[in-house]
């Protein structure tokens, strides 16, 4: 243990209950302070993916109706879902691409 440890072990133990008490509630308080600027950090980080989702909950059926239309015609011809899915992942590449480019234009 190093003297600069032990000198403040030594003064943590020499302190009376009261001050001991006070120290302990304002490094809870200081503990308090830190888990509310941190949780209001995180939903502020969340926030687009939270918007994200409520997005897809919001057409939740449409896609639940979508799937199961997919899931029947891939049990008839299932080489034809790799097909759509090829192009529907080249879509998507295409459309975020565009995206992209449009935010660099303005």
């Amino acid at each position: 243990m190093s003297r600069r440890a032990a000198d403040a072990d030594h003064q943590r133990n020499t302190l009376t209950r009261p001050q001991r008490k006070a120290e302990l509630i304002a490094a809870l308080e200081q503990q308090r302070i830190d888990l509310l600027v941190e949780s209001e950090r995180w939903q502020q980080a969340s926030t687009r993916l939270d918007a994200g989702w409520l997005q897809l909950a919001r057409y939740r059926n449409v896609l639940y109706l979508a799937g199961g239309a997919l899931l029947l015609s891939s049990a008839r011809r299932p080489k034809s879902l790799l097909r759509v899915a090829k192009r529907v992942a080249a879509g998507g590449l295409l459309l975020s691409r565009g995206r992209r480019l449009l935010r660099l234009i303005r």
